[in-house]
């Protein structure tokens, strides 16, 4: 069980907050199309608009709304600057992985940049610098290091002795010409020019069965899309011919945005490598312009009191940035892999020829992403795509990198839970998920993942139910925000 505290600024993406409404359907009766991409986020758009810009027919099934998920809750960096990855990469696994990394990272950002301009889209696109510093002198020589793999690469990349912040700095690494965006308008946008080019769009269409008959079959509550291909473009894979989950590691960052009086003074992308980790950028919402700060990262549903991780990033947010009001505050969650590399294309493509997926992007699923939909759309349209063997689903991986947890929401009795706060108890086999609103009133399900059975945890910040094993995250009524479980933890009685 963990208990309430008192959190600044409103829970939710100041991005999903002010992109606007879209209103797609919901997907009824039987259709068919050559391929079906499930998940409206920044891997499947990509991959939708790409086979649409080619001529072919496609369907797109959205669980909730477009982009509003794991796309839409990211800080949204457009940058091939990925901490301190192309020195570890040239070491562990060569020079060549290392570039091909670096070349589907730069067609990633360079897409984005290209349909933002050729559609359009209103999406807060803006071009800055990318900075990763540290405030330990002894660390100074990893960023020279790093700066010495980039340009072996191709890549821009500048040391300076310190970076544009208002606080002391040891060293910095500057990639010019990256840029950031609101990643839920650019999705929607993306989504607006799938449409117009032909392509099928349903929201509200959370496939709960993915299977082969003459042809791919997905069904959704209240309907049924067939096809030749399947992309499956969730956070984690909801389905796949091999299993993902224990390829990878759920992990979780809060995030807060702040009101700022004047942006300028942050001119800038910025990722600390010292623990803990910050990511800092400027953005905006309705309301005008913001900072935005990320915490360091912890595996989902393993922290007791999520809450906790806010208030040491107001914290430090304070004593360091120019901040004012805390305006918003969310968890985004993201998937890492054993070798920092995104697992992307078909898994098995002898038993299950035609079966995409896409999924572990350590954290840079913007550029990653686009270079995902990129790969899978040329291999859907029968061409080669150089990083294709990168990106690999069926590599090896180790074993041991995978760590399921305990629920961390033990009680011994449900009036241990106060107001605002959630609980799980256990009473043989049965487990019951528990929190209290503010009126008193006591709401339970299930605390029984759908997707492996391992039992939630309560997130006491964002007021959900998070998988400690795989990283399913479930609202408080039980319903499914995002995967890999498909089904809904199911009403339990007291």
């Amino acid at each position: 069980m963990t208990g309430t505290t008192a959190l600044n600024g409103k829970n939710g993406s100041c991005w999903t907050a002010t992109a606007g409404p879209t209103s797609y359907s919901p997907l009824e009766g039987s259709i068919h199309a050559e391929t079906v991409v499930v998940g409206a986020g920044i891997v499947g758009l990509t991959t939708a608009l790409r086979l649409c810009e080619a001529g072919r027919s496609v369907i797109v099934l959205e669980a909730l709304r477009v982009g509003r998920q794991v796309t839409g809750r990211s800080t949204a960096k457009i940058t091939t600057q990925h901490g301190l990855i192309y020195h570890d990469l040239m070491r562990n696994l060569g020079q060549p992985t290392a570039q091909s990394y670096a070349d589907a990272n730069r067609a990633g950002v360079r897409q984005i940049l290209d349909w933002a301009a050729a559609h359009a889209i209103d999406c807060d696109l803006e071009t800055r610098a990318a900075y990763t510093y540290t405030a330990d002198p002894a660390r100074r020589g990893e960023i020279e290091a790093e700066a010495n793999a980039a340009r072996q690469l191709g890549l821009d990349a500048e040391v300076l002795d310190r970076a544009p912040l208002p606080f002391s700095t040891a060293g910095a690494l500057r990639f010019p010409d990256q840029a950031q965006f609101n990643p839920a308008r650019y999705a929607i946008g993306l989504a607006r020019a799938v449409e117009k080019l032909g392509g099928r769009i349903f929201e509200l269409s959370r496939a709960v069965s993915i299977d082969e008959a003459s042809r791919w079959r997905v069904v959704t509550d209240n309907g049924t899309a067939h096809a030749e291909n399947m992309v499956v473009a969730t956070n984690m894979t909801v389905k796949s011919p091999v299993g993902m989950a224990n390829r990878t590691q759920p992990r979780s960052h809060p995030v807060m945005a702040f009101r700022i009086d004047d942006p300028t003074r942050l001119d800038g992308m910025f990722l600390g490598i010292d623990n803990p980790t910050r990511s800092i950028r400027t953005g905006r919402d309705d309301a005008g312009p913001l900072l935005v700060v990320l915490g360091p990262k912890f595996n989902t549903g393993q922290d007791a009191d999520v809450a906790r991780r806010f208030v040491e990033l107001e914290s430090w947010a304070r004593a360091n940035l120019p901040v004012g009001a805390a305006a918003w505050r969310w968890c985004n969650e993201d998937y890492d892999t054993p070798d920092r590399l995104p697992y992307v294309g078909e898994p098995d493509p002898d038993k299950s020829p035609g079966f995409h997926i896409a999924t572990g992007f350590n954290a840079w699923g913007i550029s990653n992403g686009t270079a995902a939909g990129i790969l899978i759309s040329d291999r859907i349209l029968g061409q080669s795509c150089p990083w294709e063997k990168l990106y690999d689903p069926a590599r090896p991986y180790d074993k041991e990198f995978h760590i399921n947890g305990q629920s961390q929401s033990i009680v011994g009795s449900f009036d241990e839970i106060g107001p605002g706060e959630g609980g799980v108890l256990v009473s043989g086999e049965k487990k019951i998920a528990a929190w209290r609103d503010e009126t008193g009133e006591l709401h339970t399900v299930s605390a029984t993942c759908t997707h492996k059975g391992c039992t939630v945890s309560w997130n006491n910040a964002d007021r959900t139910w998070d998988c400690p094993c795989h990283g399913s995250i479930f609202a408080a009524d039980g319903s499914v925000i995002h995967g890999p479980a498909r089904k809904a933890l199911p009403p339990a009685s007291l």
